[in-house]
């Protein structure tokens, strides 16, 4: 599914809605260069998920835990050197845990994510600085919307 966004609160707007389909055990790796909008999403995603709290970046802390209607693992990889960086931080229990897990830069580790996990890749769009294009892939659920 194709998307564009023309602010940040649109970018927002369709992480609210993507957020609204998110079930335990769901893992949405988020991918993009620096300032693509990541968190952006991010926020909304974790507002449909009834996170009161706000949310930042977890680039220092690499894991930001926040409890709503089931708990939202917010990842940021960015410093790791890779897979097995990865796997020593213990999120094999998050993955396959009783929450959503949405992990930033998750190019570096594809490769320890379920089949299952959603892609969502973001740009900035070409003419407008707040323009976004956002890709949705391995999307599981129906009637959401988007061109496919």
């Amino acid at each position: 599914m194709k998307f564009r966004t023309s602010s940040a609160e649109e970018t927002i707007a369709l992480g609210k809605k993507l957020g609204s389909f998110l079930k335990k055990g769901d893992v949405v790796a988020l991918q993009g260069t620096l300032a693509a909008g990541k968190t952006t999403i991010t926020k909304g995603i974790a507002q449909a998920l009834g996170v009161e709290d706000t949310i930042t970046s977890p680039t220092f802390c690499l894991i930001s835990e926040y409890q709503g209607k089931i708990p939202l693992y917010h990842f940021d990889v960015y410093r790791l050197q890779g897979a097995d960086d990865f796997a020593n931080l213990g999120a094999e229990d998050m993955i396959y845990g009783d929450g959503v897990c949405l992990i930033e830069w998750s190019e570096k580790i594809m490769d320890e994510l379920p089949k299952k996990t959603i892609i969502v890749k973001l740009a900035p769009a070409d003419g407008n600085p707040s323009a976004r294009d956002i890709l949705v892939e391995n999307w599981p659920y129906e009637n959401f919307g988007g061109e496919r």
